[in-house]
Protein backbone atom coordinates (compact mmCIF):
# COMPACT_ATOMS: atom_id res chain seq x y z
CA UNK A 1 0.00 0.00 0.00
CA UNK A 2 2.69 2.39 -0.93
CA UNK A 3 1.88 6.08 -0.88
CA UNK A 4 2.78 7.69 -4.17
CA UNK A 5 1.82 11.26 -3.36
CA UNK A 6 -0.97 11.26 -5.93
CA UNK A 7 -4.46 9.84 -6.26
CA UNK A 8 -3.88 6.16 -7.17
CA UNK A 9 -5.66 4.46 -10.01
CA UNK A 10 -6.95 1.18 -8.62
CA UNK A 11 -5.69 -1.35 -11.15
CA UNK A 12 -5.48 -4.52 -9.12
CA UNK A 13 -3.96 -5.00 -5.66
CA UNK A 14 -1.24 -2.54 -4.57
CA UNK A 15 1.52 -5.15 -4.43
CA UNK A 16 0.99 -5.70 -8.17
CA UNK A 17 0.23 -2.10 -9.11
CA UNK A 18 3.44 -0.86 -7.49
CA UNK A 19 5.84 -3.12 -9.36
CA UNK A 20 9.55 -2.37 -9.78
CA UNK A 21 9.01 0.05 -12.68
CA UNK A 22 6.24 1.99 -10.90
CA UNK A 23 8.21 2.10 -7.64
CA UNK A 24 11.26 3.64 -9.31
CA UNK A 25 9.18 6.02 -11.43
CA UNK A 26 7.41 7.48 -8.39
CA UNK A 27 10.54 7.75 -6.28
CA UNK A 28 12.43 9.57 -9.06
CA UNK A 29 9.55 11.94 -9.89
CA UNK A 30 10.43 15.31 -8.35
CA UNK A 31 6.77 16.39 -8.25
CA UNK A 32 5.75 13.22 -6.39
CA UNK A 33 8.61 13.68 -3.93
CA UNK A 34 7.57 17.28 -3.30
CA UNK A 35 3.90 16.41 -2.69
CA UNK A 36 4.81 13.43 -0.51
CA UNK A 37 7.10 15.62 1.59
CA UNK A 38 4.40 18.29 2.02
CA UNK A 39 1.77 15.77 3.10
CA UNK A 40 4.23 14.04 5.45
CA UNK A 41 5.07 17.38 7.05
CA UNK A 42 1.39 18.17 7.53
CA UNK A 43 0.68 14.69 8.96
CA UNK A 44 3.52 14.94 11.50
CA UNK A 45 2.36 18.45 12.42
CA UNK A 46 -1.15 17.11 13.13
CA UNK A 47 0.33 14.43 15.42
CA UNK A 48 1.19 17.16 17.94
CA UNK A 49 4.37 15.40 19.09
CA UNK A 50 6.38 16.70 22.07
CA UNK A 51 9.32 18.87 21.02
CA UNK A 52 11.63 17.88 23.86
CA UNK A 53 12.24 14.25 22.91
CA UNK A 54 12.45 11.94 19.87
CA UNK A 55 9.47 9.67 19.26
CA UNK A 56 8.96 6.28 17.64
CA UNK A 57 6.41 6.47 14.80
CA UNK A 58 4.71 3.88 12.62
CA UNK A 59 4.50 4.68 8.90
CA UNK A 60 1.67 2.68 7.32
CA UNK A 61 2.15 2.22 3.58
CA UNK A 62 5.68 3.62 3.82
CA UNK A 63 6.50 2.82 0.18
CA UNK A 64 10.04 3.79 -0.77
CA UNK A 65 10.51 5.77 2.44
CA UNK A 66 9.76 9.31 1.23
CA UNK A 67 7.57 10.10 4.24
CA UNK A 68 10.09 8.39 6.49
CA UNK A 69 12.78 10.77 5.25
CA UNK A 70 10.83 13.67 6.73
CA UNK A 71 10.31 11.82 10.03
CA UNK A 72 14.07 11.24 10.26
CA UNK A 73 14.81 14.88 9.44
CA UNK A 74 12.62 15.90 12.38
CA UNK A 75 14.77 13.76 14.69
CA UNK A 76 12.28 10.92 15.22
CA UNK A 77 12.59 7.17 14.68
CA UNK A 78 10.21 5.10 12.58
CA UNK A 79 9.17 1.67 11.42
CA UNK A 80 7.52 1.39 8.01
CA UNK A 81 5.04 -1.24 6.78
CA UNK A 82 4.18 -1.85 3.13
CA UNK A 83 2.66 -4.63 1.04
CA UNK A 84 4.80 -3.88 -2.04
CA UNK A 85 8.18 -5.68 -2.15
CA UNK A 86 9.27 -3.43 -5.04
CA UNK A 87 8.67 -0.28 -3.01
CA UNK A 88 10.55 -1.66 -0.01
CA UNK A 89 13.45 -2.70 -2.27
CA UNK A 90 13.77 0.93 -3.39
CA UNK A 91 13.66 2.04 0.25
CA UNK A 92 16.54 -0.33 1.07
CA UNK A 93 18.54 0.97 -1.90
CA UNK A 94 17.95 4.53 -0.72
CA UNK A 95 19.31 3.54 2.71
CA UNK A 96 16.41 5.02 4.64
CA UNK A 97 16.92 5.32 8.38
CA UNK A 98 13.77 3.50 9.46
CA UNK A 99 13.17 -0.22 9.86
CA UNK A 100 11.02 -1.86 7.17
CA UNK A 101 8.40 -4.61 7.33
CA UNK A 102 6.74 -6.36 4.37
CA UNK A 103 3.14 -6.85 5.48
CA UNK A 104 -0.51 -6.41 4.59
CA UNK A 105 -1.99 -4.05 7.20
CA UNK A 106 -5.39 -5.54 6.41
CA UNK A 107 -4.17 -8.52 8.46
CA UNK A 108 -3.39 -6.25 11.41
CA UNK A 109 -0.50 -4.36 13.01
CA UNK A 110 1.91 -6.97 14.48
CA UNK A 111 3.54 -4.95 17.25
CA UNK A 112 3.31 -5.05 21.03
CA UNK A 113 0.76 -2.84 22.86
CA UNK A 114 1.64 0.81 23.36
CA UNK A 115 4.83 0.58 21.30
CA UNK A 116 4.39 3.69 19.13
CA UNK A 117 4.12 7.38 20.02
CA UNK A 118 2.14 8.05 16.86
CA UNK A 119 1.29 6.82 13.37
CA UNK A 120 1.16 8.47 9.96
CA UNK A 121 0.02 7.14 6.62
CA UNK A 122 0.19 8.86 3.24
CA UNK A 123 -2.14 7.82 0.40
CA UNK A 124 -2.53 4.24 1.60
CA UNK A 125 -5.59 3.48 3.76
CA UNK A 126 -8.10 3.70 0.88
CA UNK A 127 -6.54 0.53 -0.59
CA UNK A 128 -8.20 -1.44 2.24
CA UNK A 129 -11.59 -0.59 0.72
CA UNK A 130 -10.80 -2.78 -2.31
CA UNK A 131 -11.87 -6.43 -2.42
CA UNK A 132 -8.94 -7.71 -4.50
CA UNK A 133 -9.55 -11.32 -3.45
CA UNK A 134 -12.72 -13.32 -2.82
CA UNK A 135 -11.74 -13.62 0.83
CA UNK A 136 -11.40 -9.85 1.23
CA UNK A 137 -14.11 -8.02 3.17
CA UNK A 138 -13.32 -4.27 3.28
CA UNK A 139 -15.20 -3.65 6.58
CA UNK A 140 -13.44 -6.58 8.26
CA UNK A 141 -10.01 -5.61 6.92
CA UNK A 142 -10.49 -1.99 8.01
CA UNK A 143 -11.63 -3.04 11.49
CA UNK A 144 -8.70 -5.45 11.84
CA UNK A 145 -6.31 -2.67 10.85
CA UNK A 146 -7.78 -0.02 13.15
CA UNK A 147 -8.29 -2.29 16.18
CA UNK A 148 -4.69 -3.56 16.13
CA UNK A 149 -3.37 -0.05 15.40
CA UNK A 150 -5.26 1.24 18.45
CA UNK A 151 -3.54 -1.40 20.58
CA UNK A 152 -0.06 -0.65 19.17
CA UNK A 153 -0.31 3.08 19.95
CA UNK A 154 0.51 4.59 23.34
CA UNK A 155 -2.38 6.09 25.29
CA UNK A 156 -2.79 9.78 24.53
CA UNK A 157 -1.10 9.47 21.13
CA UNK A 158 -2.56 10.12 17.65
CA UNK A 159 -2.74 8.55 14.23
CA UNK A 160 -2.95 10.84 11.18
CA UNK A 161 -3.91 9.08 7.98
CA UNK A 162 -3.93 11.04 4.71
CA UNK A 163 -6.16 9.35 2.18
CA UNK A 164 -7.88 9.74 -1.17
CA UNK A 165 -11.49 8.58 -0.71
CA UNK A 166 -13.28 7.67 -3.93
CA UNK A 167 -16.64 8.84 -2.60
CA UNK A 168 -18.52 9.82 0.56
CA UNK A 169 -19.58 6.20 1.22
CA UNK A 170 -15.94 5.08 1.31
CA UNK A 171 -15.07 7.93 3.65
CA UNK A 172 -17.93 6.96 5.95
CA UNK A 173 -16.88 3.29 5.93
CA UNK A 174 -13.29 4.11 6.91
CA UNK A 175 -14.31 6.54 9.65
CA UNK A 176 -16.95 4.20 11.06
CA UNK A 177 -14.50 1.30 11.42
CA UNK A 178 -11.95 3.58 13.11
CA UNK A 179 -14.52 4.73 15.68
CA UNK A 180 -15.73 1.15 16.19
CA UNK A 181 -12.15 0.16 17.04
CA UNK A 182 -12.09 2.72 19.88
CA UNK A 183 -10.60 5.83 18.28
CA UNK A 184 -12.07 9.29 18.68
CA UNK A 185 -11.40 12.24 16.40
CA UNK A 186 -12.50 12.88 12.84
CA UNK A 187 -11.62 14.20 9.42
CA UNK A 188 -9.46 17.29 8.92
CA UNK A 189 -9.87 18.71 5.41
CA UNK A 190 -7.26 21.18 4.13
CA UNK A 191 -8.37 23.68 1.47
CA UNK A 192 -11.90 22.20 1.10
CA UNK A 193 -12.85 24.68 -1.65
CA UNK A 194 -9.92 23.83 -3.91
CA UNK A 195 -10.12 20.95 -6.37
CA UNK A 196 -6.31 20.52 -6.57
CA UNK A 197 -5.13 21.46 -3.06
CA UNK A 198 -7.90 19.66 -1.12
CA UNK A 199 -6.51 16.99 1.19
CA UNK A 200 -8.20 14.61 3.65
CA UNK A 201 -6.48 13.72 6.94
CA UNK A 202 -8.20 11.29 9.30
CA UNK A 203 -6.97 12.50 12.70
CA UNK A 204 -7.52 9.85 15.39
CA UNK A 205 -6.98 10.02 19.15
CA UNK A 206 -6.08 7.11 21.45
CA UNK A 207 -7.60 7.29 24.91
CA UNK A 208 -8.55 10.80 25.99
CA UNK A 209 -10.35 12.72 23.26
CA UNK A 210 -8.49 15.79 22.01
CA UNK A 211 -9.54 18.89 20.11
CA UNK A 212 -9.70 18.23 16.39
CA UNK A 213 -7.29 20.58 14.55
CA UNK A 214 -8.72 22.98 11.98
CA UNK A 215 -8.08 22.36 8.32
CA UNK A 216 -5.92 24.78 6.40
CA UNK A 217 -7.68 27.22 4.10
CA UNK A 218 -10.97 27.12 6.01
CA UNK A 219 -10.84 30.61 7.52
CA UNK A 220 -9.64 32.70 4.61
CA UNK A 221 -11.55 33.49 1.42
CA UNK A 222 -8.36 34.12 -0.53
CA UNK A 223 -6.83 30.66 -0.51
CA UNK A 224 -3.53 31.61 -2.14
CA UNK A 225 -2.98 34.34 0.44
CA UNK A 226 -3.69 31.87 3.24
CA UNK A 227 -1.31 29.33 1.73
CA UNK A 228 1.50 31.89 1.58
CA UNK A 229 0.84 33.05 5.11
CA UNK A 230 0.92 29.49 6.46
CA UNK A 231 4.16 28.72 4.66
CA UNK A 232 5.86 31.81 6.09
CA UNK A 233 4.73 31.03 9.62
CA UNK A 234 5.93 27.44 9.35
CA UNK A 235 9.36 28.50 8.09
CA UNK A 236 9.70 31.04 10.89
CA UNK A 237 8.72 28.39 13.45
CA UNK A 238 11.34 26.02 12.11
CA UNK A 239 14.02 28.69 12.34
CA UNK A 240 13.08 29.26 15.97
CA UNK A 241 13.57 25.55 16.68
CA UNK A 242 17.06 25.83 15.23
CA UNK A 243 16.70 23.23 12.50
CA UNK A 244 19.61 23.00 10.08
CA UNK A 245 18.99 23.91 6.45
CA UNK A 246 18.41 20.76 4.41
CA UNK A 247 21.50 19.45 2.56
CA UNK A 248 23.78 21.86 4.45
CA UNK A 249 26.95 20.61 6.17
CA UNK A 250 25.28 20.76 9.61
CA UNK A 251 22.23 18.87 8.30
CA UNK A 252 24.46 16.14 6.84
CA UNK A 253 26.50 15.84 10.06
CA UNK A 254 23.30 15.56 12.14
CA UNK A 255 21.96 12.85 9.84
CA UNK A 256 25.26 10.91 10.02
CA UNK A 257 25.26 11.15 13.81
CA UNK A 258 21.70 9.76 13.97
CA UNK A 259 22.78 6.81 11.81
CA UNK A 260 25.76 6.17 14.10
CA UNK A 261 23.44 6.09 17.13
CA UNK A 262 21.39 3.46 15.29
CA UNK A 263 24.51 1.32 14.91
CA UNK A 264 24.86 1.81 11.16
CA UNK A 265 28.17 2.15 9.31
CA UNK A 266 28.85 5.77 8.36
CA UNK A 267 31.82 7.33 6.62
CA UNK A 268 34.11 9.41 8.80
CA UNK A 269 33.57 13.18 8.87
CA UNK A 270 36.14 15.22 6.95
CA UNK A 271 36.60 18.80 5.82
CA UNK A 272 34.97 17.77 2.54
CA UNK A 273 31.74 16.57 4.19
CA UNK A 274 28.82 18.57 2.82
CA UNK A 275 31.01 20.55 0.44
CA UNK A 276 29.47 21.17 -2.98
CA UNK A 277 31.51 19.93 -5.91
CA UNK A 278 32.43 22.21 -8.73
CA UNK A 279 30.65 21.50 -12.01
CA UNK A 280 32.65 19.46 -14.50
CA UNK A 281 33.04 20.46 -18.10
Amino acid sequence: MAGSGRRPEHRGPPELFYDEAEARKYTQNSRVVEIQSQMSERAVELLGLPEDRPCLLLDVGCGSGLSGDYISEEGHYWIGMDISPAMLDVAVEREVEGDLLLADVGHGIPFRPGMFDGCISISAVQWLCNADKKSHSPPKRLYRFFSTLYTALARGSRAVLQLYPENSEQLELITAQAMRAGFTGGMVVDYPNSAKAKKFFLCLFVGASGTLPKGLGTECADEELHQAKFTNERTRFKNIKGKSVKKSRDWILEKKERRRRQGKEVRADTKYTGRKRRPRF
